[in-house]
């Protein structure tokens, strides 16, 4: 083969190896993009989950835990909290306020309950003429008159989406 047979084989080598480059990179993205179009992604902009968010303010001091309930029901409420609840909470306590983050709630009318549980022991612990020795805070700003509020007294209604609730403890 001369000099210039040489030349003109590389040269449509050359052509032809370019065209099957542009031809594999061509399929590579026409099937990038059908993979992308059924891959399910979630987007940046799309919001989190509808959630119930409270916070709980008043917290006089560090020890033990702050426990928050929902209820769907009067059934259990407030007394049996940790065992009747709808979906119970606990958190360490850092300064004087704490918060929960309820998600998946479905519409409906609930009631809230919280306590400071100081010594760990999952009650609201009372005195012998069962005044509360914890803090104990309610939804609806319900208050503990001659015994604890009623659900109905507490209850709030939900319709979805984000709610912000504060709940100042008492002690």
């Amino acid at each position: 083969m001369s000099h210039k047979s040489l030349s003109s084989f590389f040269k449509k080598n050359q052509k032809s190896k370019i065209a099957r480059i542009s031809l594999n990179f061509s399929s590579l993205v026409l099937g990038l993009a059908v993979f992308s179009m059924l891959w399910p992604t979630k987007s940046f902009s799309q919001t989190t989950c509808p959630s119930i968010h409270v916070k709980i303010q008043n917290i006089d001091n560090s020890t033990g835990i702050i426990a928050c309930a929902i209820f769907e029901s009067k059934e259990g409420f407030p007394d049996k909290f940790m065992k009747m609840g709808y979906k119970v909470m606990t958190t360490q306590i850092e300064g004087k306020e704490a918060s929960f983050k309820f998600s998946d709630i479905k519409p409906g009318t609930y009631a809230i309950v919280v306590i400071h549980d100081e010594n760990l022991n999952g009650e609201l612990d009372s005195n012998l003429f069962g005044i509360p020795t914890e803090g104990y805070g309610f939804s609806s700003g319900a208050e503990v008159k001659m015994s604890a509020p009623s659900f109905s007294e507490a209850q709030f209604l939900y319709t979805g989406g984000d709610l912000k609730l504060s709940i100042p403890i008492n002690y």
